[in-house]
């Protein structure tokens, strides 16, 4: 399959854009595109990026995505948001690129956490729920928006007349028994032909908005497989998925929520061999997929992140060899990411260093390639750099008198090591 298909996910701003972002950004196969209602983090992330669409819940949402889709030749659509999803799978026949989703009826009851007990009726792993207040037998209860996402609005309600006042709202909820065992994630995977192919749960150490910020996967016992093989039974899944377990006072799951999507921390089973939003694309390819698990150990911890996108303007990056290309006896690998990157975009890079013996040994022995470099220069001792440097250029070194004296003679831009990660584009 040499062909490269044309991805497009929307919203590409949620914490799901991001993961299928990473999952994708390397493949052969794809090139991604994103689309956004809002200006967001996805400009820094997609270098293909659009934003001002409708909402999910626009009717105007469908002719906006049709026109990227038909201006950029879009061969996909892949949600990253729960109500994306459930739109765009209902707006399939009127789309002009494929959706990657489930089948309907099943993503429309996902959506509703009130529909998805109703579904699985009977299921011993359900937690006791009820439809009024006058049906509670005890507190606490928890209550959660039947259609929602995040933990938005979820509360554990202590009384009768706290649940009564909260009901008032209009809001559709369900009201469920208080779990206050651990709570964790299952990541699973279901082929083209509706086999069950990976069953991969993962802790929930930290929760932020929702999302499970600190997680570390682990086996699946026979309890979490058979309910997983349960789900997958009562459901119609194409790809990747994922449901959420809590344990009650007792020490027993209890199913909290089945979505057909991507989660946003499915990176923790994408880095032990499982990248799901990958292996979802090759079933709606028609592929057939072998799963190649790695048994190790391993703990994801998720925070905030910066990222950047600047105006300078430069065709040459000089650099500093002493404690900047070679920081402690190592070599600074963002720096040298960051020349890499300025080779790819066909800037000229120069050494220029007052390295006290000959800079191309060092190099070798550092395993930094000579060819990097449009010149290395070693200068002498007290010999200012300045008359070396050409404009257009950029200069790095983390000598403070340097970057002052290469600042008030040429006005280019100088940058410490600290600054680098501004230079960086991580768009793709």
């Amino acid at each position: 399959m040499a062909e490269k298909f044309n991805v497009l996910v929307f919203p590409a701003g949620t914490e799901i854009a991001f993961e299928i972002h990473q999952a994708l950004r390397y493949s052969k196969f794809v090139r991604l595109f994103g689309a956004t209602s809002v200006p967001c983090h996805a400009e820094f992330v997609f270098a293909r990026c659009f934003d001002g669409l409708p909402f999910a819940d626009d009717p105007g949402l469908v002719e906006a995505l049709n026109r990227i889709i038909d201006e950029n030749g879009i061969d996909y659509v892949y949600p990253a948001h729960d109500s994306a999803l459930l739109a765009l799978t209902r707006a399939q026949k009127e789309l002009h690129a494929e959706v990657i989703t489930s089948d309907p009826e099943t993503v429309e009851i996902c959506r509703d956490k009130n529909k998805t007990y109703a579904h699985l009726a009977g299921a011993d792993y359900l937690p006791l729920s009820w439809h009024t207040a006058e049906e509670v037998p005890g507190y606490p209860v928890f209550l959660k928006p039947a259609v929602g996402q995040g933990a938005q609005g979820a509360r554990r309600v202590d009384s009768r007349e706290a649940l009564e006042e909260a009901l008032r709202d209009g809001t559709d909820y369900a009201i469920c028994e208080y779990l206050p065992g651990e709570e964790f994630t299952v990541d699973c995977f279901t082929d083209r032909h509706g086999a069950l192919r990976l069953v991969s749960p993962r802790s929930r150490d930290r929760i932020r908005a929702g999302i499970a910020v600190r997680t570390r996967p682990f086996a699946a016992d026979a309890r979490v497989q058979a309910i997983a093989e349960d789900l997958n039974r009562r459901f119609s899944f194409n790809g990747a998925w994922f449901f959420q377990l809590k344990q009650n006072a007792a020490g027993d799951c209890r199913l909290m929520e089945a979505a057909p999507r991507i989660a946003g921390t499915m990176g923790a089973t994408r880095n032990l061999g499982c990248n799901l939003p990958l292996l979802t694309l090759y079933n709606h390819w028609g592929y057939d997929v072998q799963l190649l698990v790695n048994g190790n150990r391993e703990l994801l911890d998720r925070a905030f992140v910066s990222r950047f996108v600047t105006d300078i303007a430069y065709k040459n990056v000089y650099v500093d060899f002493d404690d900047t290309l070679i920081v402690d006896g190592k070599v600074n690998t963002e720096l040298m990411g960051f020349l890499y990157q300025a080779r790819n975009a066909g800037k000229k890079i120069f050494l220029l260093s007052r390295h006290d013996t000959e800079l191309l040994p060092d190099l070798e022995r550092y395993a930094v390639s000579p060819a990097l470099f449009t010149e290395i220069r070693r200068i002498a001792p007290g010999e200012d750099k300045v008359p070396f440097i050409k404009p257009d250029s950029i200069f790095i070194d983390d000598s403070f008198a340097e970057r002052r004296r290469v600042k008030e003679a040429l006005g280019i831009p100088v940058f410490d090591l600290d600054m680098v990660e501004s230079l960086l584009d991580w768009r793709m």
